[in-house]
């Protein structure tokens, strides 16, 4: 996700010596500097304290480690995270600065696609969430959210969401070879059908129900098989699912915030 929004700073006109990324990990450090022309550092120093935004981009369990070495020098910078788990009281407490915007993001995001829930404490100033919104904008699509406990929901919904996607292209490749095709020729249908389905429901003014609505003639190969979904409940299921993940992301979040 950092290389995401560091290739879209770039894209947008930032000048790559502007951006400085502390990277421990020699070999990824060394590629980001060849593939943007960062200025890419193994650890913190003095250098980050003219930094005006901060991205914490790391896996949550290391965020206090990566907070102890650098958190002391950027706190005058509005914070952004983009981790999963971590709440705004925790970076508070880490940073010295209440001024944080969190971001759930997802994958689509490396490729322009991307859907990001975002939250800002009070103390952002709405200019700051105008540069966050610069920020994410050539990822994808972005929604702002009211209370941080929402973003458990995004989660659920978008940042585990291409996860859904990629699970019912699985089970229609998986049918294609049943009835004869091949894994390619069911790899390319499914992904296209769902990328022609959703770009249509997106464009479109009706709902998702009114569009299957009329693709569903009753009696009809289409009608056979959504009567087979309804009667195994698989709606019902789906919402299940979404639930679970936002009630996991809440412990996530209890967990992490310890």
């Amino acid at each position: 996700m950092a290389s995401a929004l560091i290739g879209g700073l770039v894209q947008t006109g930032t000048p790559a010596g502007l951006i400085r990324v502390v990277e421990p990990h020699g070999p990824q450090r060394q590629a980001l500097q060849a593939r943007f022309g960062v200025q890419a550092q193994a650890v913190a120093d003095e250098g980050l304290s003219a930094a005006g935004m901060v991205v914490w981009a790391v896996k949550p369990q290391l965020f206090r480690d990566a907070a102890a070495t650098c958190a002391g020098l950027v706190r005058g910078a509005l914070q952004i995270s983009v981790m999963a788990g971590i709440r705004c009281a925790t970076i508070e407490a880490a940073s010295g600065t209440a001024r944080i915007v969190r971001a759930m993001p997802n994958t689509p995001a490396l490729i322009g696609q991307g859907m990001a829930g975002l939250y800002a404490r009070p103390a952002v100033a709405p200019a700051e969430r105008e540069r966050v919104d610069r920020l994410f904008a050539p990822t994808g699509r972005s929604v702002w959210v009211a209370e941080e406990a929402d973003l458990d929901a995004v989660t659920a919904l978008s940042g585990s969401g291409p996860a859904y996607g990629f699970y019912l292209i699985e089970a229609m490749v998986e049918a294609a070879q049943r009835m004869g095709l091949s894994a390619e020729q069911g790899r390319e249908m499914a992904i296209q059908t769902l990328l022609g389905a959703s770009m249509l429901a997106q464009q479109s003014a009706q709902s998702p129900a009114e569009l299957r609505a009329q693709v569903t003639s009753k009696g009809g190969t289409t009608h056979a098989a959504i009567s087979h979904l309804e009667a195994q409940a698989v709606k019902e299921t789906i919402v299940q699912a979404l639930l679970a993940a936002q009630a996991r992301s809440r412990e996530l979040g209890d967990e992490f915030g310890r």
